[in-house]
Formats: C-alpha cells, structure tokens, sequence
C-alpha cells in the first residue's frame, strides 16, 4: 500500500510537485492521480475511491483555495476531507476528525506552508475511544443515514 495519493487540478501543478518531493524526504511513498483535469472534482474521486477501497492510507487533493477539493472530495463515502490552513487544524483534522484526505490551496498557501502543513497532518493519528469518538461515529451514522455508507 502506497502512503499517500496526490491529485490536483492545473493550477496546482507546482505545489503538488514541492509536496510529493517533500513526502519523499519524509519517508513516505505517493502516488500521483494527476494534474491535467480542470475539472478537480475528477481527480478528486480518483484520489477518494483509491483512499476509501484502502489503496493508500492518506490522500492530499490541491486545488485554488483547497474549497472545491473538499466539496468534491467529502461526496465520496467513506472519504473524509478536512480543509488545512494552520497546524492546529492540520493536527486537529486528523486527531479530532480522523480526516483520511486533506485539502490545500495553491493559490492561498506558500509552500513553505504547505510543507509544514503536509508535515503536521501525516505526523498526527486518530486514537479510537478517545474523546472525539462519539462525534466521529456520529459522522458515520450519518453516512449510513443517508445512503452514504460503504460496505
């Protein structure tokens, strides 16, 4: 199993390049779902499918502001997208919310950024029964509430 999948829409291109090399010197294996598409929620399901049937632990999806990545990306079940801007929330996304898929903005954060922010959210974990459980399991009954869920 890879890591981490990586998709973008063309305008991402070059951050998607800086963080896959970044995650390289991390440690951690990618694959690339591809820049080409302007239609990002394209390369979003790629991404969200390949995460959710268990492909790869993590997916980072980039496009603009991150928005449209999260939109497109939180309609797959099972895919759990958070929007990351600040180390709180990258740390957060996945130790409070057990975010499978982060969401970066190009167009909104530096690389720099985005490499401390990659950096934060891989070194972070979900524990189950912690704290934060009742409310991630609320999430889930709410995927199966509503057709959502996988099997």
């Amino acid at each position: 199993m890879n890591d981490v999948a990586i998709g973008c829409d063309p305008n991402a291109a070059d951050l998607k390049e800086i963080i896959k090399a970044h995650l390289a010197e991390l440690g951690f294996s990618c694959e690339d779902y591809g820049s080409v598409d302007p239609i990002y929620a394209n390369v979003a399901l790629e991404v969200c499918n390949a995460v959710v049937a268990g492909k790869h632990k993590r997916g980072i999806l980039i496009c603009g502001t991150g928005i449209g990545m999260s939109i497109a990306a939180n309609k797959v079940p099972g895919a759990y997208a958070a929007l990351v801007a600040d180390t709180y929330s990258a740390e957060r996304a996945s130790k409070s919310n057990n975010a499978n898929i982060i969401t970066l903005g190009s167009l909104v954060t530096g690389p720099a950024l985005a490499k401390v922010l990659v950096s934060t959210w891989m070194s972070s974990e979900y524990t189950p029964g912690g704290s934060s459980e009742p409310k991630v399991q609320r999430i889930r009954d709410l995927d199966k509430a509503f057709g959502k869920a996988r099997a």
